[in-house]
């Protein structure tokens, strides 16, 4: 088949994978020279450890299939290094303990540690918390350079074509036209434009049921040690479903956040890149319009966390930045699909687990239109 994929960021990259990896031509648009929204603006996490249980399988089979990508594509920079969830409380080691004891924990590689066993995992860890929680089957991958590796990968099979700073005007039964007038012919039209609800989208797809969230985050220099996990901190247990249960209840009911956290609705990630730099975030809006500038309180509070928990202080930050996401309305949906019609279909709306999810995305999309 003659594939057309519209949209360069990890959803769209991930179905063209799907679709070379089983035969097909993919020819692939994209708006700007090189993927610019979520898809670079964030960790990189392949994060399974906080997932809901219904989702905890297609988060695990994405994680098997992100392994397998960065085993035949090294320049994806996938690596196994797990997470640590730093704990402050003994409220929030109450919920660590009850994740830790259910029946999925294995599933997820969870494994309650105390203070000297987290630094034997994590050395770089002198500062201040009560215990960890250790979930070895997150992971990593380095989300600004992995879509131009997996490209250069599908580029080598002569059934791959990438097309930058085209964008996309108008579907006509599976006739794609640019803003160039050129047009694009092919068996199937998939379309992933992000958190592009509006144009295109919504005149071959109307009104989506999803919402665009906003973020702000920040990279630092290179830190002189490894970061051997990436961290979390306990505010991660009230953001994620997967830690659901009556001892969050509890922690909810009794612990209020820190007034800037709960304001800017903030939980602590942290891994360290490649290069050595730290990407620390984030913070979550979900009404707009959305501000043009970022905050530096939200930047400040989460400097000075990650500071406690490393017992030092933090390299230099070099970067902040803002992202939008696009997320599904209905929390139990992971991902919008739309049969536009004529061989026409839209995809988007992963929310926070673009990254962590995409290529099982992809895979599940293949199989429901038999690709």
């Amino acid at each position: 088949m003659r594939v057309t994929i519209i949209g360069g960021g990890i959803l769209g990259t991930a179905h063209a994978l799907e679709a070379v990896q089983r035969g097909h031509h993919v020819t692939q648009l994209e708006r700007e020279v090189e993927a610019r929204g979520a898809t670079v603006r964030n960790f990189g996490l392949v994060w399974v450890s906080g997932r809901a249980p219904f989702e905890l399988d297609v988060a695990l089979r994405s994680r098997e299939l992100w392994e397998d990508i960065g085993s035949r594509i090294p320049g994806v920079g996938f690596r196994p290094a797990g997470s640590m969830t730093l704990l402050r409380t003994p409220r929030e080691v109450a919920v660590a303990q009850d994740v830790a004891a259910r029946p999925d924990a294995a599933s997820r590689g969870f494994e309650l540690l105390e203070p000297d066993r987290v630094r034997d995992l994590n050395p770089a860890l002198r500062g201040k918390f009560l215990a960890g929680l250790h979930c070895s089957m997150d992971a990593a991958v380095e989300s600004r350079q992995a879509m131009p590796a997996i490209r250069a990968y599908m580029a080598e099979t002569g059934r791959y074509e990438f097309v930058p700073g085209t964008e996309a005007r108008s579907i006509n039964g599976r006739v794609v036209r640019d803003d160039q007038g050129n047009t694009y012919e092919g068996d199937l039209v998939l379309v992933c434009p992000g958190a592009a609800h509006g144009g295109l989208t919504r005149e071959i797809a109307g009104v989506l049921p999803v919402r665009r969230v906003r973020l702000q985050m920040m990279q630092t220099e290179p830190l002189d040690e490894p970061l051997t996990t990436a961290i979390a901190d306990g505010d991660s247990l009230r953001y994620y479903p997967g830690y659901a249960g009556e001892a969050l209840n509890e922690l909810v009911a009794n612990e209020p956040q820190d007034s800037v956290a709960g304001d800017d609705r903030m939980q602590l990630l942290c891994v360290q890149r490649l290069h050595g730099g730290l990407t620390i975030g984030d913070t979550h809006e979900y009404e707009e319009p959305f501000a043009f500038d970022v905050q530096e309180s939200p930047y400040a509070y989460l400097a000075a966390l990650a500071e406690e928990f490393l017992g030092r202080p933090l390299p230099a930050i070099r970067q902040r930045w803002a992202g939008v996401y696009s997320q599904c309305v209905d929390p139990g949906q992971l991902v919008s699909r739309t049969d536009a019609g004529d061989g026409v279909w839209v995809v988007t709306g992963p929310g926070g687990r673009g990254m962590t999810m995409s290529p099982a995305f992809a895979e599940q999309t293949a199989e429901l239109i038999n690709l």
